[in-house]
């Protein structure tokens, strides 16, 4: 009797790490997923001045344009985790979209090859950005699950493990990026 009480301590015990390894597994991979969105956003981030020096260099009357981009930009690079990142990059995505709205005024900036290139590296960026965003809204929709389940949901909380928030980029943004990201040359 005392043999088969100690092999189901043992079972559960073994259950019990196995539950716990998988949450450890699936929160890695959100980890790294995010840092997946991080790297993407100092892609974007570093791209931002070249941007701004090039559209000065034609529209430097565009001051106040000019300086919100700067502003967001600094406001998003001091973000720290998915939401406040999220909120973050929706402000400096609206300032982008300002920016690059100008070109429109500027023709000789629209026909600027350093104006265009850098469109496009943006335009490239954000398509990444997007499949990142995907992979790591993914793998915390899966953490999520795991944790709220049954068996993991009794014992989840004591291990430290708690839902995460999704990086959500906002009902106007969520429009945006249902389109695919237009560059006007």
């Amino acid at each position: 009797m005392e043999w088969v009480v100690l092999g189901v301590i043992v079972l559960l015990v073994l259950w019990i790490f196995g539950v716990y390894n998988g949450l450890v597994s699936m929160n890695q991979r959100a980890n790294q997923a995010f840092a997946d969105i991080d790297v993407q956003l100092k892609q974007r981030h570093d791209l931002i001045p070249n941007l701004v020096e090039t559209v000065k260099g034609y529209a430097s009357h565009e001051k106040e344009t000019l300086e919100a981009v700067i502003r967001a930009r600094s406001v998003a690079i001091s973000a720290q985790g998915p939401e406040a990142q999220a909120v973050a990059e929706q402000g400096l995505s609206g300032a982008l979209g300002r920016l690059i709205a100008l070109s429109e005024a500027y023709p000789d900036l629209k026909a600027n090859q350093n104006f265009m290139d850098l469109q496009g590296q943006l335009a490239n960026i954000e398509d990444k950005l997007a499949a990142a965003r995907r992979f790591f809204n993914n793998a915390v929709g899966e953490f999520n699950a795991a944790v709220q389940s049954i068996p993991a949901v009794f014992f989840a909380k004591s291990f430290g493990f708690f839902v995460r928030p999704f990086f959500d980029v906002g009902d106007s943004e969520r429009v945006r990026l249902d389109k695919p990201p237009e560059v006007k040359f």
